[in-house]
């Protein structure tokens, strides 16, 4: 098995980590950990996840030689602060990253992608859930293509093997625990925000650029002017009307004005 363990920074923070061989989803998992007591902070990796999910209820497969790993944090905290933490993820991955390739081929798209060359290399799920006593279960999913990236798809996709990385998929996660463990004490339950989203903007895809945001049926377009101090996605139109977009399917540039 690919088994990963955690470094020093992570294990000096309390964390601890499961592997599995193959699982379903590792979402499901450490939800389900959640709801039977467990207090949290724990890394659910595996090397083959077979019925992962993505945004909106969408498949998402791990195949092996890529990585899928949960994070469960149970945290006493409220739902705005709670829709934050997939910012902590973002950064973290990118963090870890950004040591191996060159930072300027990655990016973060809004609300919880990293893109490598403009392609998507991971996709992060973040799941709440009230467990009562002002408690809540905070999981983010994490995927990346490590070794190959799916096809088919309506958008560019990426993997580190493609770009001429060689590296396991236990190796990725070792490196996003330990940044993980920076970049979360940065967040601090939601209290560091602006410090966390100023860190995000100077890492983000498509600012100032065409921006199309498909919401249900609604489709909002005009130019990413920002985030606003909630993590919304700013969209001025050409009328000069500005609106916060709290969530969507994303399209920069060209890509922008075909959009459905």
């Amino acid at each position: 098995m690919d088994q990963p363990a955690l470094g020093a920074k992570a294990r000096a923070a309390g964390i601890r980590l499961e592997c599995f061989r193959t699982i379903g989803s590792t979402n499901t998992e450490a939800m389900e950990r959640a709801r039977a007591g467990d207090p949290g902070r724990v890394w659910f990796y595996a090397e083959e996840q077979t019925a992962g999910r993505g945004r909106r209820g969408r498949s998402w497969s791990t195949p092996a030689g890529n990585m899928a790993a949960s994070y469960l944090r149970i945290l006493e905290i409220g739902p705005q602060a709670a829709a934050t933490y997939s910012f902590v993820a973002g950064l973290a991955l990118h963090e870890a990253l950004s040591g191996l390739l060159a930072a300027n081929r990655l990016a973060l798209k809004w609300p919880n992608d990293l893109l490598l060359d403009g392609a998507k290399l991971s996709g992060i799920l973040l799941e709440a859930e009230q467990l009562g006593g002002g408690r809540m279960a905070l999981v983010v999913g994490i995927g990346v293509n490590v070794l190959s990236a799916p096809e088919g798809l309506p958008y560019p996709t990426a993997s580190l093997a493609g770009a001429g990385l060689a590296i396991p998929a236990a190796q990725v996660f070792e490196r996003l625990a330990e940044a993980w463990v920076e970049i979360e004490a940065r967040w601090d339950e939601g209290r560091g925000l602006p410090a966390i989203l100023s860190l995000w903007r100077q890492r983000a895809a498509g600012l100032g650029a065409p921006v199309s945001v498909t919401l249900g049926s609604q489709t909002v377009t005009g130019r990413f002017e920002d985030i606003d101090a909630e993590g919304r996605l700013v969209v001025v139109a050409a009328d000069g009307r500005r609106q916060a977009v709290t969530a969507g399917e994303v399209h920069f540039g060209a890509a922008a004005t075909a959009a459905p």
